[in-house]
């Protein structure tokens, strides 16, 4: 149950420390993971561009899905 309750890095660093897995897991493809991690450093270094995208697109959703 206790293993359900983990972070896939805290298992990425048990696997790490107990040498299993295939190959390292260091090298390991976690496109999600980097996609996100990047998504939070570039809105940390242009906040103003992330916020006016995040405008437009509720700009154009609030357009498309209004009410009535």
């Amino acid at each position: 149950m206790a293993a359900q309750t983990q972070s896939r890095q805290e298992r990425g660093e048990m696997q790490r420390s107990q040498g299993g897995g295939n190959g390292s897991a260091e090298n390991a493809m976690q496109p999600f993971d980097d996609l996100y991690k990047y998504f939070q450093n570039y809105a940390r270094e242009r906040p103003e561009v992330v916020a006016l995208w995040c405008f437009g697109v509720g700009f154009v959703l609030g357009w498309k899905l209004k009410p009535w």
